[in-house]
């Protein structure tokens, strides 16, 4: 079991995140997010994602594939520092990402089952891990990370966007 992280095993940045882990068992939060997220975007149409609620602001669409990003990312930097690479790792620019990305081109259903694939990667990499791994601490971004404090923000940064679309997109 990975268990929720301490303040200072993660940059203040991040708590919103963190904040939004229920329970202390961040694999298990994790496995019902994959159930409850895929279920509630399944329920978006093709067209309605498409939907932004403001000029500059991103579509559903561009949401979905915004977390699926960042959860790899995330994951890669625990990947990292649970092997004990002590190589600090780089920030990203999500707009960066954001504009270089084919989510255009592609389908709201096809990011979707990007989503659960990515999310499933993401729990085989976690489920095993032993909790030593998960309390290892690395540098991403600038700042000391803990292997669980990433876990959880993958789970609070889907939970955050989750939050977004249900108040300004539907």
């Amino acid at each position: 079991m990975i268990r929720k992280p301490q303040a200072g095993e993660y940059n203040e940045f991040y708590a919103t995140y963190i904040d939004k882990v229920e329970g202390d068992n961040i694999i298990k939060a994790l496995r019902e997010q994959l159930s409850s997220f895929t279920a509630f975007m399944s329920g978006i149409s093709e067209e309605a994602s498409e939907y932004a609620y403001a000029s500059g602001k991103w579509s559903i669409k561009e949401l979905l594939n915004h977390i699926n990003d960042t959860e790899r990312i995330f994951a890669y930097r625990a990947l990292c520092i649970a092997r004990g690479d002590k190589t600090p790792l780089p920030g990203m620019d999500q707009d960066t990402y954001q504009s270089a990305s084919p989510t255009k081109t592609r389908t709201f259903s096809s990011l979707l089952e990007e989503f659960v694939a990515i999310r499933t990667a993401t729990l085989f990499l976690f489920e095993d891990m032993p909790e030593s791994d998960s309390l290892q601490v690395g540098t991403a971004s600038g700042f000391p990370v803990s292997v669980r404090a990433l876990a959880a923000m993958i789970y609070g940064h889907c939970a955050h966007h989750t939050d977004v679309i249900k108040q300004r997109y539907l």
